[in-house]
C-alpha cells in the first residue's frame, strides 16, 4: 500500500473513532492585542499546500482578493486571510492553502505554516464565549505545548463562513429562488433535529427546513444533539411511546466540537432505542474518503453543503425511513 493511502487510512479511522487532524498556521499580529495567534482547519479541507505562487490580480475585485491561481490548469480564487481575520503578517503572505470546500476550491494565503496535530473532538469548544455569535471561529482547541508544557488555545476558522464572506453576494448560497419541492409531512409533535457548529450553515438550514414546513430544532454541537435525543427519548418512554414519533430525523455536520458528525451518527445507529432514526449527514467535507466513511457508520445518507434544492430532496428520502412515518 502506497505511503498517501496509508496517510488517507489513517486519518479516516481517526475521523471514525471522534478524532482528527488540525492544520496549525498563523496570520501575523492581531490589530488588537498585537499577538500572533494559532489557527487552524481541518486537514480533511486542505487539498495543497504550497510556497506562494505568481499570483495574477484581478480588476476591481474585493479588498480581500489577491487574485486568481493557474494551479495545473484550474483556475481558482486566491484570498488575503490575514485581511479577512484583521491580521497585519510581519514576514509576509509566505503560504498558500488550497482548500476544497463544498464542491468548490480556493486557496488562502497565510504568513506561516506550524505543524499538524492530532486531537479528539472533546478538546475542541465551542467559541460561543468569544462574544460573538456571528464570529468568524467556530471553536477553540486545547492544546498542550510539548516544549514549554503550557496550554495553548487555536482557533479553528469558520470556513464555510469566511468562504460565505468573500464570495460575490449574488453568488451566495441562498433558498430564495430554488426549487426546493413538495412540503414534508410530519407525524404528530416530531422535529428533525439538525446540528451545525457554522451560523451560516444553521442560517441556510433553517430557510430550507422553514420552505418545507417541518417543524426543527437546530443545535450548535454533535453532543449537543446527542443529549437532545436522549432527553426526548426519555420523555417519549415516560409518556408510552417511541421516540421516533418525538424525532423525525436528524441532520447532521461532520465537523463540531466535543463530539463530531460521525461518532454521532454511530451512536445512534448503536443504541437500542434509537437505532432506527434516520440520519443525513450534511458536510462541507467531500470526496469519496468522507463519503466511504458515512456509510461505514451507518449514516442514511450524505449531501454536500450548501445545495438546498439536494438537501431538500434528501431530507424528504431520509423521513421516510423513520419507522412512525412510514405508516
Amino acid at each position: 500500500m502506497s505511503t498517501h493511502q496509508s496517510d488517507i487510512d489513517e486519518r479516516t479511522n481517526l475521523a471514525g473513532s471522534n478524532k482528527f487532524e488540525m492544520l496549525m498556521f498563523r496570520l501575523g499580529k492581531d490589530k488588537t492585542l498585537g499577538q500572533s495567534e494559532l489557527f487552524g482547519i481541518n486537514v480533511f479541507k486542505i487539498r495543497e499546500i504550497m510556497a506562494m505562487p505568481q499570483i495574477t490580480p484581478v480588476v476591481g475585485a474585493d479588498p480581500s482578493s489577491l487574485g486568481v491561481l493557474n494551479l495545473r490548469g484550474q483556475v481558482i480564487p486566491v484570498f488575503d486571510l490575514p485581511a479577512i481575520v484583521g491580521c497585519k503578517p510581519e514576514t509576509g503572505l509566505n503560504i498558500l492553502l488550497v482548500t476544497e470546500y463544498a464542491r468548490t476550491v480556493q486557496a488562502f494565503a497565510v504568513e506561516s505554516v506550524e505543524d499538524i496535530a492530532r486531537l479528539d473532538w472533546t478538546q475542541v469548544v465551542p467559541a460561543e464565549s468569544s462574544g460573538s455569535v456571528k464570529s468568524l471561529v467556530t471553536s477553540f482547541a486545547r492544546m498542550k505545548d510539548e516544549a514549554t508544557g503550557e496550554q495553548r488555545l487555536a482557533q479553528v476558522l469558520d470556513v464555510e463562513a469566511i468562504v460565505n464572506m468573500v464570495t460575490p453576494e449574488k453568488e451566495r448560497p441562498s433558498v430564495a429562488g430554488k426549487n426546493i419541492g413538495a412540503k414534508v409531512k410530519m407525524k404528530g409533535n416530531s422535529i428533525v433535529l439538525a446540528a451545525d457548529d457554522s451560523f451560516v450553515a444553521r442560517a441556510l438550514i433553517e430557510q430550507t427546513l422553514k420552505e418545507l414546513e417541518a417543524p426543527f430544532e437546530i443545535v450548535k454541537s454533535g453532543k449537543e444533539a446527542w443529549d437532545r435525543l436522549n432527553a426526548l427519548a426519555d420523555q417519549a418512554a415516560s409518556e408510552g411511546g417511541s421516540v421516533y414519533e418525538k424525532v423525525g430525523m436528524v441532520l447532521t455536520d461532520l465537523e463540531m466540537p466535543e463530539m463530531d458528525g460521525f461518532t454521532l451518527t454511530s451512536q445512534i445507529k448503536q443504541s437500542s432505542r434509537l437505532s432506527q432514526l434516520p440520519v443525513l449527514i450534511h458536510s462541507s467535507l467531500s470526496g469519496t474518503t468522507n463519503e466511504d466513511l458515512v456509510q461505514k457508520v451507518g449514516a442514511n445518507g450524505y449531501v454536500s453543503k450548501f445545495q438546498p434544492a439536494e438537501l431538500a430532496y434528501a431530507i424528504r428520502e431520509a423521513l421516510a425511513k423513520n419507522p412512525m412515518m412510514a405508516e
